[in-house]
């Protein structure tokens, strides 16, 4: 990245290790640009990292994903195949030992 394109608060990621994080602030030493992120606290050379998707997005899609899972459990379970095969167990826990 270019400096004029980095600024805090960005979403950035560093591909070598795959980190990630926002930018906590931007530092000129020895002539190169560093800039450091809050997940390690580290600085990291601005022309290494690429911008990245905010977390919100990936949390936003776990969340769906997981409502989906949920909705499908959920169906089965009031299913007439589940219910059919509840009646053919005896409810005992055998470990096998």
């Amino acid at each position: 990245m270019l400096a004029e394109e980095i600024a805090p608060g960005m979403t950035v990621r560093y591909p070598r290790t795959g980190t990630s994080g926002k930018i906590l602030r931007i530092e000129k030493i020895h002539g190169d640009t560093f800039a450091e992120l809050d997940s390690t606290n580290l600085l990291y050379r601005i022309d290494e990292l690429i911008p990245s998707k905010t977390a919100e997005t990936t949390k936003t899609t776990v969340v769906e994903d997981a409502k989906r899972v949920i909705s499908r459990e959920r169906e089965y379970a009031s299913g007439m195949d589940f219910q059919e095969a509840l009646k053919d167990i005896d409810h005992s826990c055998e470990g096998g030992g």
